[in-house]
């Protein structure tokens, strides 16, 4: 499936199709004229409770399996941008799910966990 995951600071490249912003907030400071990003999404990132949760704000962090259990609920209620995202993917369109510049591990991202939402999504729907 063509989906790609990066930073939103990462240069674009001409294979990078659809780039979405995941993140919850806008980039700070960033003008308008200098998206790297077609759309931004803020529905598809964590809460701020649950951001806040995982990184530990005010308490003792959740672990990454908590974290992913609980984004994993929150989606449940994004399932129609998910699916429309997966529709993308399953006509062959690349899409990227770009991050904040400061989410440098991939693997405990937000944006992988949604990768593999709309992979499932367009799994499910491609065998209905």
């Amino acid at each position: 499936m063509p989906l790609k995951t990066k930073r939103w600071c990462v240069p674009s490249e001409p294979d990078d199709g659809f780039r979405v912003l995941v993140c919850r907030y806008r980039p700070r400071g960033l003008p308008k004229a200098k998206e790297t990003w077609d759309v931004w999404q803020s529905n598809l990132a964590p809460s701020p409770e649950l951001f806040d949760a995982f990184y530990g704000k005010g308490r003792t962090p959740i672990t990454l399996d908590a974290y992913r259990e609980q984004y994993i609920q929150e989606m449940a209620s994004q399932r129609e941008a998910i699916a429309a995202l997966a529709s993308r993917v399953r006509q062959g369109e690349t899409v990227t799910l770009l991050c904040s510049k400061d989410c440098i591990l991939e693997q405990v991202c937000h944006r992988t966990i949604l990768a593999e939402l709309i992979e499932a999504e367009g799994a499910s729907n491609a065998s209905a």
